[in-house]
């Protein structure tokens, strides 16, 4: 679906996107998906940004920057990240932010603070889970998730319908499609061999089988970084390049 769309890519170099993950112990994914996103897309900035803790862990350059951490080696609340946020035109909660309190305290209020779109994918959705409904209440969200990681968001919304791996797909479909009729967010998970997308409402569901996925590699970060790159690329259609990412390659 939409092969136009993952090939409508511009040529000059456009857009600021930021990732934000990391802690004192790991952050090499992060690092990964940066590097993924410079070598594969033409954007004028991949910016990342890590806990202070790592700033004598890595060598300096000009498109890593340090936000205050905690004891722990985590992210704090501080002016400089919701600078990084405000300042990007997508931002990306890479994952590996650990689950200090602390933490989720100062992503929650960075990203509550602006209207800059938002993806969220691996441990950020578990992190920012318990609230839910302070992070569907902004506009322009994306989740990249796993089933067990949605139903944490629908138990913490206190949605009426509960979506359940026992479930055959169709009835996933069904509360998915009225979820997102609900709250405007973007999702896409995994359920029964099929991608699921869905946004606004509307659904797209591709085969496991049909892409150069297995059900891990869904959420190793490189998937969730190319929605991010094609919604950047493409801001009045969430569906559309969510689904195109699929099969980018």
């Amino acid at each position: 679906l939409f092969a136009d769309l993952a090939w409508n890519i511009p040529e000059q170099k456009t857009g600021r996107l930021a990732l934000i993950g990391g802690n004192a112990q790991n952050f090499s994914s992060v690092i990964r998906t940066a590097e993924f996103l410079d070598r594969t897309f033409p954007l004028k900035q991949v910016a990342t940004i890590l806990p202070a803790s790592l700033r004598d862990k890595l060598p300096a350059s000009e498109n890593i920057s340090f936000a205050p951490a905690t004891s722990g080696g985590t992210f704090t609340k501080s002016h400089e990240l919701r600078k990084a946020i405000e300042s990007a035109d997508f931002v990306m909660l890479a994952g590996d932010l650990s689950r200090n309190a602390e933490t989720a305290i100062a992503i929650s209020d960075a990203i509550t603070a602006s209207e800059t779109p938002l993806l969220v994918t691996r441990d950020a959705v578990d992190l920012l889970a318990p609230t839910a409904a302070q992070l569907l209440s902004r506009p322009h969200i994306f989740l990249v998730a796993s089933m067990l990681q949605l139903q944490k968001i629908f138990r913490s919304v206190y949605y009426p319908r509960m979506i359940m791996l026992s479930q055959p797909l169709v009835p996933v479909i069904e509360t998915l499609h009225k979820f997102t009729l609900s709250y405007d967010a973007t999702i896409l998970t995994f359920h029964e061999d099929n991608i699921i997308v869905a946004s606004h409402g509307d659904l797209t569901t591709t085969r496991i089988s049909d892409t150069s996925y297995m059900p891990l590699t869904l959420w190793s970060g490189q998937l969730a970084a190319k929605i991010a790159a094609l919604n950047l690329y493409n801001p009045s259609k969430p569906l559309e390049a969510t689904t195109a990412a699929i099969l980018f390659e």
